[in-house]
């Protein structure tokens, strides 16, 4: 996650989040800096949403080019897109570029999204895996429309009719397709007002979610962290993500969370963690090379004072 509020063209001036945000505010409204242009302004019962592009010309900046999905009165940056590199693969420089590690420790090639925002995550698994299936939830609508006009994910669900559902509504109440089993694994994205979605900080939240995953499946879940600056205040981004590790670690048992620090975002995975030469070797040896960098990163969660 990366934030948009200095202009200053280093990741830790940038914070990238995806929501489905649960109720409608209205926070004071951050300008956008001068390196970006404002492509489209739209509120919804849910979202203040902007759609802004980096100037290419703007040297040094780590997102020159990009497109951005912005939410939440601070600017925070939900998806991003390159349109101009539509010749090479759809990776961000960001924590979104993990998730797609994640397929080749699933069980089945089926993928839930929870928290789809403009679809930057699952456009990434759709092209590196084309066997892959994925299911996307976004509570907004609206959100979903502007990812359709502005990001192409109307011609993204036309590539890949076959491939990639996406349904409007609560992620935390997704459902696994009837007689499947449950999904290979999940990823899970959601923030709401600037922070991560309280429900998060559950134990009964993951074991509900872990419920539409297949035995053997995993999850990959982006927690935020000491970057994240939420509109409502004493939800500080470092003691948001802490709680959420903690209760990820009630509810799937110790040894059974990892951890990756990216981009000044906790990145974390669920099942045993993959340490040994072997499994690490061969989890590699399945991804594509532009990925391989982060199967070294992971790291067995041991509480906050062991991250």
């Amino acid at each position: 996650m990366m934030a948009l509020l200095a202009p200053n063209p280093l990741p830790s001036g940038l914070r990238l989040k995806r929501t489905t945000a649960a109720a409608a505010r209205s926070p004071t409204v951050h300008p956008l800096p001068d390196e970006l242009q404002l492509v489209a302004d739209i509120r919804s019962p849910y979202n203040h949403i902007r759609v802004a592009d980096v100037s290419p010309r703007a040297t040094g900046h780590p997102l020159a080019g990009a497109r951005l999905l912005l939410l939440d009165g601070p600017g925070n940056i939900h998806s991003l897109s390159f349109p101009r590199r539509a010749d090479q693969p759809p990776l961000t420089a960001t924590y979104l570029d993990a998730f797609a590690t994640l397929p080749p420790l699933l069980p089945r090639p089926s993928l839930a999204v929870l928290g789809f925002g403009a679809g930057s995550a699952a456009r990434a698994l759709l092209h590196f895996y084309p066997d892959l299936s994925v299911h996307g939830w976004e509570l907004d609508p609206a959100v979903l429309a502007v990812a359709r006009d502005f990001f192409g994910l109307a011609e993204l669900e036309k590539d890949h009719a076959a491939r990639l559902s996406v349904h409007v509504g609560d992620a935390l109440a997704a459902q696994a397709p009837p007689g499947g089993g449950g999904f290979g694994g999940a990823v899970v994205d959601m923030f709401a007002g600037g922070s991560v979605l309280p429900e998060l900080q559950e134990p009964d939240t993951w074991r509900r979610l872990g419920g539409i995953v297949a035995p053997g499946g995993r999850m990959m879940v982006n927690c935020g962290g000491a970057c994240v600056e939420a509109e409502e205040e004493g939800r500080h981004g470092e003691a948001v993500k802490d709680a959420t590790l903690g209760a990820m670690a009630a509810a799937f048992g110790d040894g059974m969370v990892s951890v990756l620090h990216v981009d000044e975002s906790w990145v974390a995975m669920t099942g045993p963690p993959v340490t040994v030469p072997e499994e690490a070797a061969a989890w590699k040896a399945r991804l594509p090379p532009e990925l391989r960098h982060f199967v070294d990163t992971w790291r067995p969660y041991r509480g906050t004072s062991g991250e």
